[in-house]
């Protein structure tokens, strides 16, 4: 699919909308006490950066985050496409936005938690693909059996 990527504000309805689309397909997926979602005002923080991919008629498809944690840590937040539109490379398109920016950053280790649990297989895909790798916990997040953990190494 021919999607446009660009930085965005979260603080747009549309946006608003397609978070809280994500938000309802990962809540029957994991404990809530297990879930790290950022809400749109913390994607909105100057250390997180904002992807969002536009269809052709301009609707947004997807959206990926980049977290600069500092010290040469970014991590990947609310990455998520719209189910019409997976499988399409949508998802890869924008890890591949986020890892560029992360670069552009300084980066030297991306990193990411995601869910363990059926239904998240497509995202291992798109991680694998990208050349992420399994690995501990990263960060702050608690190794609980219910978060798969990623990085790839930019430097």
């Amino acid at each position: 699919m021919t999607v446009a990527i660009a930085i965005e504000s979260p603080l747009q309805d549309d946006v608003r909308t397609m978070v809280a689309a994500l938000n309802a397909h990962m809540i029957p997926l994991t404990p809530r006490e297990f879930q790290f979602q950022l809400t749109v005002e913390q994607m909105a923080e100057p250390a997180v950066t904002l992807f969002v991919a536009r269809g052709p008629d301009g609707r947004p498809v997807g959206m990926g985050a980049l977290k600069d944690h500092g010290d040469g840590i970014g991590e990947v937040k609310r990455m998520f496409t719209l189910p019409e539109v997976r499988g399409q490379r949508v998802g890869s398109q924008l890890l591949q936005s986020i890892e560029a920016l992360a670069r552009d950053k300084g980066v030297t280790r991306l990193v990411l938690e995601t869910g363990e649990a059926a239904g998240f297989e497509p995202a291992y895909r798109v991680y694998e693909r990208g050349g992420f790798e399994v690995c501990g916990a990263v960060l702050d997040y608690p190794d609980s059996g219910y978060s798969r953990f990623y990085e790839k190494k930019l430097a």
